[in-house]
């Protein structure tokens, strides 16, 4: 039996007041590349940020030039604009994407790597977590909505570490600036007809600061996304087969 060949894997996460978890995440996705991985690039979106989150990401750029690249926004425009910014710029055949602020261990990749070959979006759900009650049951009642509105049947659709092919970005016409950005992936991908595994993870406190994803602008920013995107996917024309149009 031939041993299957390392993938080429393009990494990217976004940050934003992840000052002191940029180099952290950084130096575990390098390790985990080196070891699994054949060709690897790194990728950080630096999404405006008010700290020190683009001065840290520009020095270890400095001193990775060959694994490392930068993108700055000038100024915030919301975590999927981070996240687009970031699929717009990888090159390797998978694409692996997590966030700056360690909640996610890098090193889950390699539970996601062990399916690639069966599926072309790879995502989590949270069977242990260690959020807030008031945390978890936003993310209880958002995932049973998005369930009922997009009929599918995900457990845990906007969890922060996936895996997909370079292939089906270009097939999502993706549209969020929001957090809502992780479930209009996974929910396109399924309706382009592309197969989406689930692997359950746990996740880990936000060692420092705050996060962002359940503030009020954050929060209303995803509901206007989701249904924008219900609108899209909803519609009379969206996705026709070939050769067939409405009258």
């Amino acid at each position: 039996m031939q041993p299957v060949q390392k993938p080429d894997i393009s990494l990217f996460f976004p940050v934003y007041n992840d000052e002191n978890t940029v180099e952290i995440v950084f130096l575990k996705a390098l390790k985990v590349l080196r070891e699994h991985a054949n060709r690897f690039e790194i990728i950080i979106v630096n999404d405006g940020s008010p700290d020190r989150s683009g001065e840290v990401a520009d020095r270890l750029q400095k001193q990775y030039p060959d694994a490392l690249k930068v993108i700055h926004h000038p100024k915030n425009q919301g975590y999927g604009a981070a996240i687009r910014s970031g699929l717009a710029a990888v090159q390797y055949e998978w694409v692996c994407f997590t966030d700056g602020d360690d909640e996610y261990d890098v090193h889950d990749l390699i539970r996601l790597l062990k399916l690639r070959q069966y599926y072309e979006l790879i995502i989590n759900f949270r069977y242990a977590r260690v959020y807030s009650s008031k945390r978890v049951f936003i993310s209880v009642i958002y995932n049973i909505v998005l369930r009922a509105l997009f009929r599918t049947s995900f457990r845990d659709i906007s969890t922060g570490l996936r895996l997909m092919k370079r292939d089906v970005i270009s097939e999502l016409n993706l549209i969020s600036n929001s957090p809502f950005i992780g479930a209009e992936i996974a929910i396109k991908t399924m309706l382009k007809g592309f197969p989406v595994g689930e692997v359950g993870i746990q996740t880990f406190k936000r060692e420092f600061g705050r996060g962002a994803s359940v503030t009020i602008k954050n929060i209303m920013a995803t509901i206007k996304d989701m249904l924008r995107v219900h609108r899209t996917v909803f519609s009379l024309g969206y996705d026709l087969p070939e050769h067939r149009e409405r009258k």
